[in-house]
């Protein structure tokens, strides 16, 4: 199964807000007394940016915005990240994610931006591994259903103790036995190994997949030699033609070629000869 998984959770994406929730509600310090009130919070400072950019096109404020919010891209990066993936790519996916939520938030809304730049970063990430994690091209929404199975696989190890049967994991994603089959050999599709690299190791001294299955073919060569003399064979006789296929393709003997053609087995060799100088004649003239 596809190591980490795309970010599809609702839990894991529910942890996310609530996270960001406490930390949108938390003031900064604006005084040294104890009696003097607190900052704006963090949501109301981001607002004022936002307001500051959308209504008054201030770009230093989409720069300020873009910096402040740069831990939160990191974050969902480093959440997401798969054993094989480069985080610098996956942060680079999620701030990608983080400025188009910037460019479309509406600062009317009475939401919270996080709780708007989080699915958009989470969009970008999905569509990143959309596109780029898989190997081999898996239509979209058997991708989603390989995520939901490998995520159940997870859960259900963790709980049971054991690794759950194929009826387990289609009881909790109320899924046919057949579907989380389908599911299961399409992951296979996500990691493609190099037909040049060592089935055993690293070392230069074994055998490469490559070698282990493929073989020489003797007879290659034969293909192109048929398709050069192809129309010269056509052009034989009908009865050159019969005398050839006997002799070369259901291999008989001369006398036995004689006696189902009907003539004396001299002049099937003959046949033969005349056909075989006729045809190497094209053979040697076209290479």
């Amino acid at each position: 199964m596809p190591a980490g998984g795309c970010p599809t959770g609702r839990v894991e994406l529910g942890e996310l807000r609530d996270e960001l929730t406490q930390t949108d509600n938390s003031r900064t310090p604006s005084g040294a007394g104890d009696g003097e009130p607190a900052g704006p919070t963090r949501a109301e400072q981001d607002r004022k940016l936002l307001v500051r950019y959308h209504r008054h096109g201030d770009q230093a404020a989409r720069e300020e915005l873009v910096q402040r919010l740069l831990p939160l891209a990191r974050r969902m990066a480093r959440r997401y990240r798969r054993s094989d993936e480069p985080l610098d790519d996956l942060v680079q996916v999620a701030t990608l994610g983080l400025i188009k939520a910037i460019d479309r938030f509406d600062p009317a809304r009475e939401t919270a931006f996080s709780s708007y730049a989080v699915p958009t970063m989470l969009g970008e990430l999905k569509r990143y591994f959309r596109d780029n994690g898989w190997a081999a091209h898996v239509p979209r929404g058997m991708q989603e259903r390989v995520m939901q199975v490998d995520n159940a696989v997870k859960d259900l190890s963790r709980r049971l103790g054991r690794s759950p049967s194929v009826a387990e994991i289609g009881a909790v994603l109320q899924l046919a036995a057949e579907q989380v089959l389908e599911a299961m050999e399409a992951a296979s599709a996500y990691d493609a190994v190099s037909l040049d690299s060592y089935r055993f190791g690293d070392e230069g001294d074994g055998e490469t997949y490559a070698e282990s299955i493929g073989v020489e073919d003797g007879r290659f060569e034969l293909v192109e030699y048929g398709a050069t003399i192809a129309p010269t064979l056509q052009a034989l006789p009908a009865r050159d033609r019969i005398v050839l296929h006997l002799r070369f393709v259901e291999d008989l003997t001369q006398a036995e070629i004689a006696e189902r053609v009907g003539v004396s087995q001299m002049h099937v060799s003959r046949l033969i000869r005349r056909a075989l100088e006729r045809l190497r004649t094209v053979a040697e003239h076209s290479g």
